[in-house]
């Protein structure tokens, strides 16, 4: 197996007297997605913001390609390489689908606080918007507003435009939620897509999705790793079953 691009180890959050994540270790691997699964309050989402950089650890190390990220800005991670997603669609709804994809590769550039240079001049970042469009799967035309379009194109967009900033590692965060079927079963294939040239930390509640799409799951409870393994391995285990699964995930 390749090194890790990312690398977690020994993260831990506390707000107060509350331990939200405690002694978190994993791995992400280019061309793996990575699934983390656990019940609500869990630490799932806490876990992704520390990654991501929207959170600091109150202990813990996280390396990018070997470098310490732990307590940078979001906004110098994503740049370094690290994109991600949110629970809630973030995009702007009053612009068009490519104006938010356009947005979102400017936004890594160094020149881009140059606030009178034209930006739809920018051949290349119209392009990098327009490729991020484009492998996400949305049709045109592009010049649709992105707050008109269905909730299922809109969490496209949204890693569209986590795609337009050219990242390594992907960190999405219930991908799915809000979907009906159709739309979930071309995120779910999108999300493959993506793991053969990205890495993936996939937060999902969705199993059926998770279990069709991850090559390692880990189970979170409590803020604290239970398990983790193949899918197999998981569906498997005794403790996770107990834990989260429950006997009528395993019989599916």
């Amino acid at each position: 197996m390749t090194d890790p691009v990312l690398q977690a180890s020994g993260l831990s959050r506390r707000f107060g007297g509350l331990a939200a994540v405690s002694d978190v270790s994993l791995e992400l691997h280019l061309g793996e997605v990575h699934a983390v699964i656990g019940p609500n309050g869990a630490g799932k989402t806490t876990l992704i913001n520390m990654l991501s950089g929207d959170l600091a650890p109150s202990a813990g190390s996280v390396r990018f390609r070997g470098r310490e990220i732990a307590g940078l800005s979001a906004d110098r991670i994503a740049r370094l390489g690290v994109g991600r997603s949110y629970q809630k669609v973030n995009i702007f709804p009053e612009f068009t689908l490519l104006e938010n994809c356009r947005l979102a590769a400017q936004a890594r550039l160094p020149s881009s606080l140059r606030l009178f240079r034209r930006a739809l001049a920018e051949t290349a970042l119209v392009e990098a918007a327009s490729l991020a469009l484009t492998l996400v799967g949305l049709d045109q035309p592009w010049d649709r507003l992105a707050g008109a379009v269905s909730h299922g194109e809109q969490r496209q967009l949204e890693i569209a435009m986590t795609l337009a900033t050219e990242p390594k590692v992907l960190l999405l965060d219930e991908p799915l939620a809000g979907m009906g079927a159709e739309e979930s079963e071309r995120m779910v294939g999108l999300i493959a897509r993506l793991g053969e040239s990205h890495a993936v930390l996939l937060v999902e509640h969705d199993m059926d999705a998770v279990f069709s799409v991850a090559s390692v799951l880990t189970v979170m409870v409590n803020g604290r790793v239970l398990e983790r393994g193949t899918p197999a391995a998981i569906r498997e285990s005794v403790a996770v079953q107990q834990a989260y699964l429950g006997a009528a995930e395993t019989a599916s």
